[in-house]
């Protein structure tokens, strides 16, 4: 056995004939803290091609209208060309530093009772910018791609609102058709060929919709996997069932059931959505050299871009007053 010196008097619980306490803590720490999200497990993952990631979109496609037919005798041909626009996203950083001081982790090592902590803070930290990555993938605060405004994402939701395919279902309107018909539209585009494969939205509002759907319809959605160990319900549509992801990323503004709520939803197709890296999809570990201070210093980094594509033709907003 090693013995070893304890100051018992200034730590003590209580200190009593026959009986001296001392603080003991389970060595695991209580921990159920939110890390992702589960849009960005769901969305592409590209190499990016430079800073910025640049593409091409095929808006139209060589069409000669009424002006191909012709007399087949005396044929005349209508000249035709294919329409591409050139796009680009710019690539931004997330970055985080944890600093282990010497002292502090000698010290818990020689104590013996949160061995791992050095591990699990190292991991949390990597955890804290992936969760920073997923809140921004819908909110970041950039207004534009081609000539950004800060050094955030342009999020998800400003880029499908800015493609201009928003509709608002009032108060007193049904969440379940206002959903299904925006999906109709989308479908129905003569000069795209839409398939939306999810709605993603507030748990909040899919609860209200589920309570609909109880209450006018009674009925009881199938439910699909989205990602491993993630089951939800599916919304019956012209594009097949949806599944009705519910995304704690996707804020709303009001008190639901006051009147004043929004409550957005998004029908996406993500396979037309784009995450764009550079160096690795996820986070990065560098360990720094020690400075004078003997501290153990990490950097965590992460460099990418997201690109919504088709904004304005495969993807909905719906706004939900309630």
């Amino acid at each position: 056995m090693k013995s070893n010196f304890l100051e018992i008097h200034s730590a003590a619980d209580y200190i009593g004939p026959g009986a001296i306490e001392v603080p003991i803590y389970q060595t695991e720490i209580t921990d159920i803290v939110r890390r992702r999200g589960a849009f960005g497990q769901r969305i592409r993952q590209v190499p990016a091609t430079g800073h910025p990631s640049r593409y091409f979109e095929e808006t139209a496609i060589p069409n000669p209208g009424t002006a191909g037919f012709s007399d087949p005798r005396n044929i005349v041909a209508a000249t035709v060309a294919p329409t591409r626009v050139e796009r680009s996203v710019p690539l931004k950083a997330i970055v985080a530093q944890l600093n282990y001081n010497l002292f502090d982790m000698e010290l818990g090592t020689q104590q013996k009772q949160f061995a791992y902590l050095q591990a699990k803070d190292l991991l949390d930290t990597v955890n804290g910018v992936m969760r920073t990555h997923d809140v921004a993938l819908w909110s970041g605060n950039d207004t534009s791609l081609s000539t950004p405004t800060t050094t955030q994402y342009m999020g998800a939701a400003a880029q499908i609102a800015a493609g201009g395919n928003t509709v608002t279902i009032g108060t007193t309107a049904s969440i379940t058709n206002g959903l299904k018909t925006a999906v109709a539209q989308m479908v129905a585009s003569t000069n795209y060929e839409v398939r939306p494969t999810a709605i993603y939205a507030n748990p909040i509002l899919l609860d209200i919709l589920d309570q609909e759907l109880k209450a006018e319809f009674n009925v009881i959605l199938n439910q699909k996997e989205v990602i491993a160990g993630l089951s939800v319900k599916a919304l019956s549509t012209q594009a097949g069932d949806l599944p009705l992801i519910p995304d704690w990323t996707l804020s709303y503004t009001g008190t639901p059931g006051s009147g004043t709520a929004v409550l957005p939803a998004y029908i996406v197709s993500e396979d037309m959505i784009e995450y764009h890296w550079l160096g690795d999809p996820g986070p990065r570990v560098f360990q720094l050299g020690t400075p004078g201070t003997l501290a153990s210093q990490y950097v965590v980094v992460k460099f990418g871009g997201l690109v919504v594509k088709g904004a304005n033709y495969a993807h909905y907003q719906v706004l939900v007053d309630r």
